[in-house]
């Protein structure tokens, strides 16, 4: 239904099933960064020429979009960033450090447990990780005794795993971690493709955001940082942009959310995130939410028809993405196999070799749908599955 909006699909006789990885951009989002670089490319917060001036309401207004969309109380707590992983990097490393303890759950993408490794911290040396039960259900009271014996922890934890598409209850963790005063940053790589968020809501502290997960260029996301903290982080980068006043002897950095911003921004990618941010609004929550389930709640119905395949969750409080296996069948075989039948997955660990590890397994094959997608899309590649699947056991 919404392929027409999608230059991709036209152009590809691909079924692309990788939205975890990155999703297809719709032609308002392409066409507002050829629109920038052919029409007013220029530098922002700069110079005061016309194409200037109009680049940089541009960017402020994306900035104000984002806020607008999230909820949150103001402009100045919209920072941008290149992605997810810059986001959490820059907590980690200027205003996380600090803290004693930093808690996060079992299903975190690499970018939300390398970076914590690399301030010094491990397993029972500053880290804790909530165990998860046989269903990949977060332990909350698992996390209340982390808390008890780690009260005014840094809490960092992902909102939807990217791996099994399973959805942590942020409101719910936000309460409790607030309550043994510990401070919440979300890693929201995948939220904003599938759900809506509020952070009046949630109550959250940091809110990491990605562009390319959601429609919008790559090289581009936002960090949302609570008024209360912005005076508390420390500036990541410093240079251009970020000053106030400047001499040989010291310097001085402008208010958030500029001194945050050093040097010359993804302009283009900021402009096109807002206008992925507006397609999204322009689509419905309401209707992503209710095209996505039908074909999840189909997936996973098709899947179980499959002999021998293995399942690590079931699809209650899961979103996007499926990830299973074959009993005594490479997942890489797979891969390789459904690329052959033009099928575009994803194979292997996700970045997020912990919980395969405690599975005790390599990796999965996984699905992952955005509200583009379809019932055909699905149907091409449980019939490329099968397909796959005769030739390995043949």
């Amino acid at each position: 239904m919404f392929k027409k909006d999608f230059p991709y699909f036209s152009n590809s006789d691909i079924t692309y099933l990788d939205n975890g990885a990155t999703t297809q951009k719709p032609k308002s989002v392409i066409d507002s960064q050829v629109d920038y670089y052919e029409k007013y490319c220029a530098n922002t917060h700069r110079s005061n020429f016309g194409d200037a001036n109009k680049a940089t309401q541009k960017f402020e207004n994306a900035r104000k979009t984002v806020k607008e969309f999230i909820n949150a109380s103001k402009n100045e707590e919209i920072i941008f960033t290149k992605g997810v992983t810059e986001s959490i990097n820059f907590i980690a490393t200027s205003f996380a450090k600090k803290f004693k303890t930093v808690i996060i759950s079992s299903l975190e993408h690499h970018s939300n447990i390398v970076p914590w490794h690399m301030q010094g911290r491990s397993l029972g040396n500053g880290l804790e990780v909530v165990k998860c039960n046989d269903n990949l259900d977060f332990d909350m009271e698992n996390f209340e005794e982390l808390l008890k014996a780690n009260p005014n922890s840094f809490v960092s934890v992902t909102h939807i795993s990217n791996a099994f598409g399973k959805i942590h209850d942020i409101t719910a963790i936000t309460k409790l971690a607030h309550s043994y005063g510990a401070v919440v940053m979300v890693d929201g790589a995948q939220s904003l493709a599938h759900l809506k968020v509020d952070m009046q809501v949630m109550d959250c502290d940091f809110f990491a955001m990605s562009g390319h997960k959601t429609f919008a260029p790559t090289g581009v996301g936002a960090i949302y940082i609570k008024e209360k903290y912005l005076d508390e982080v420390e500036h990541y980068q410093t240079g251009g942009a970020t000053i106030d006043q400047v001499d040989f002897n010291s310097s001085t950095l402008l208010p958030s959310p500029y001194k945050y911003e050093a040097g010359t921004q993804n302009i283009a990618g900021v402009i096109g995130f807002a206008e992925a941010l507006n397609y999204i609004s322009h689509v419905g929550y309401e209707n992503i939410e209710v095209i996505e389930n039908e074909l999840y709640q189909y997936l996973d119905t098709e899947l179980r028809k499959i002999d021998d395949i293995v399942f690590y969750n079931d699809i209650h409080d899961s979103v996007g993405s499926r990830s299973f296996n074959i009993k005594g069948i490479s997942h890489d075989d797979i891969g390789i196999l459904v690329d052959k039948m033009k099928i575009a997955l994803r194979v292997g660990h996700h970045c997020a070799q912990p919980i395969m590890k405690q599975l005790g397994i390599n990796g999965t094959i996984r699905v992952s749908l955005a509200f583009y997608n379809d019932l055909n899309d699905i149907n091409m590649f449980i019939e490329a599955l099968k397909r796959a699947l005769k030739m390995l056991k043949d």
